[in-house]
């Protein structure tokens, strides 16, 4: 089937985080998509729907089997059923697994400029956050391995939180930097929790690596969190998977998210890992190439249009990571300003880290008409910026 990812879905009034705005706006911030998922999906869930009631839910053996038999044939990372729990999203695991795996004021390490609500899931449960950040040098990224090390080293730090693939920069981590950082904490005896809920938007052709397939040393020190709502377009749904290999870092997490009450999924939660993983790969495929033709037209356009910017080239997340510095260092200034004068909405870069000061983060999992229309707007809006 092909799928139409040109449409413009209308998303106005439909209490949408991204969407609940003016209808002169234009949202290019929020990581979720426009596009509408595929049937299977929403045949799937009409067809449960239409049975009219909705109790309590278990999960049968095929809702394991849609995660075990996806990893293993795409990622080629095999899965054990008694590897998987359940739980409600991806960051209310984090949270849980931060509680249960560290202690008041111990260190957590995340790797920045990194996803802003690490910073929340780390600093709301009482923890330190210490920032490696990453090397930025002819325009990509790479992990600065001494300071990496330093900080693992410090008796106080115990965990690790991994992103992979690496959201806002786009980077897909190799299997030799993944063992790396897998072998630096196994020897400093710190836990990792691999965040990969971007995992399946790559650019096609390409695949990430999970961190627990990359070495026996990575699989007993790390759970693993993983979903189909970000590939998938099922943000709304809440449904996730924490993967543990090691039996007692499973039982530490399993005890974490049911004493959380973040362990049962709702009616939806519990069947669209199935419609997604076993029915909608080829929606899945689809969003792939049009995604990263989205990417190619946009850092095309910003290379010949608004030369002052700066594109990170990147494999992976429909995330554009835009280094401004050569205009501004106030990327908080600057995306207000954007907003003010052409009602573009995109993030700063502040968000994520100091390390982001100075970039800006854009959304381009929306249809061309829409990129075209924001990437307008905003070599409107530094034109204006650079005579002010």
């Amino acid at each position: 089937m092909k799928y139409n990812f040109d449409l413009n879905v209308n998303r106005l009034n439909t209490n949408s985080l991204k969407w609940d705005l003016y209808d002169t706006d234009l949202p290019m911030w929020v990581a979720d998509m426009d596009f509408k998922v595929s049937d299977n999906i929403i045949n799937g869930f009409k067809k449960r729907i239409d049975n009219g009631v909705f109790g309590y839910n278990i999960l049968n053996d095929e809702f394991y089997n849609s995660y075990i038999n996806f990893w293993d044939k795409y990622h080629n990372f095999k899965i054990e059923k008694d590897w998987l729990l359940f739980s409600t999203g991806v960051i209310p695991s984090l949270s849980s697994a931060i509680r249960r795996l560290t202690n008041v004021a111990n260190n957590v390490v995340i790797l920045t400029p990194v996803y802003n609500i690490f910073f929340n899931s780390i600093r709301n449960n009482g923890r330190n956050i210490l920032e490696s950040k990453l090397i930025y040098k002819d325009n990509k990224y790479e992990i600065d391995w001494n300071d990496l090390e330093a900080k693992l080293s410090l008796s106080e730090t115990t965990l690790l939180v991994f992103c992979n693939p690496h959201n806002p920069v786009g980077k897909i981590w190799s299997k030799d930097e993944i063992i790396k950082v897998g072998e630096l904490c196994a020897k400093n005896n710190v836990y990792v929790i691999s965040d990969e809920i971007h995992c399946d938007i790559v650019k096609p052709g390409l695949n990430y690596i999970p961190f627990a397939s990359a070495s026996d040393i990575c699989k007993n020190i790390s759970i693993t969190l993983i979903a189909p709502t970000k590939c998938f377009n099922l943000a709304g749904i809440q449904t996730s998977a924490i993967v543990c290999p090691n039996k007692n870092l499973y039982n530490i997490v399993n005890r974490g998210i049911n004493t959380d009450e973040v362990a049962e999924g709702n009616t939806l939660a519990v069947i669209a890992p199935i419609l997604a993983f076993n029915e909608s790969v080829d929606w899945l495929k689809q969003m792939q190439e049009y995604v990263f033709n989205n990417r190619s037209y946009a850092e095309k356009f910003i290379e010949e249009n608004i030369k002052e910017l700066k594109v990170i080239k990147a494999d992976a997340t429909y995330l554009l990571w835009v280094d401004c510095n050569n205009i501004t260092s106030d990327d908080v200034k600057l995306k207000d300003f954007i907003y003010k004068h052409t009602k573009l909405l995109v993030s700063d870069g502040a968000e994520y880290g100091d390390s982001g000061k100075g970039f800006i983060r854009i959304n381009l999992a929306t249809s061309k008409r829409r990129v075209i229309d924001g990437l307008n707007r905003l070599k409107k809006a530094i034109d204006l910026f650079k005579r002010n």
